[in-house]
């Protein structure tokens, strides 16, 4: 399984990255109602912290993101799944296809945040840089300004003169 087409499906919801149970459903190879069925009778093991239920607002916001049924639209709501929702599917969906995604998903999420840790550590040091040295940072800015507006320099035209 690529990484890349289990990260374009994690998203961030409610300040939490998640993935939707139609997108996990396709990973698994089941149809999305097998898998919310499978959750459902077992729901003890589903906290609100593993999984939730989007609301319609949730689900608007996303609708242009994915393709929804060819019954005019979901009937129900999708259930968005954190980190340890997905881990809880394995033991749910006890399957060696299930188990082998599971991995993958795992993953994905430690690379996402292993990232994110790199990205703020780097961001961070930046801010550092910039304190130290406000004038060379405000310079760097003026020029970066004056590059992305290019209708501000006068230049002579190069070419053949008529």
């Amino acid at each position: 399984m690529k990484a890349e087409i289990i990260q374009q499906q994690i998203i961030e919801i409610r300040g939490q990255k998640v993935m939707l149970d139609f997108h996990l459903a396709n990973l698994y190879e089941i149809e999305t109602k097998v898998l919310k069925q499978a959750v459902k009778r077992n729901i003890n093991r589903f906290p609100t912290d593993f999984m939730f239920e989007l609301n319609k607002e949730e689900f608007e916001s996303l609708r242009s993101q994915f393709v929804t049924s060819k019954r005019g639209g979901l009937r129900y709501m999708p259930f968005a799944f954190t980190e340890q929702g997905v881990a809880m599917l394995s033991s749910v969906l006890n399957s060696d296809k299930a188990i082998a995604i599971n991995i993958a998903i795992m993953r994905t999420f430690v690379s996402i945040r292993h990232f994110s840790l790199l990205y703020k550590e780097l961001n961070d040091k930046i801010t550092e840089i910039e304190k130290q040295f406000p004038d060379i940072y405000k310079i760097l800015n003026f020029l970066m300004d004056k590059e992305s507006k290019p209708g501000n320099l006068e230049r002579n035209k190069i070419g053949y003169k008529k």
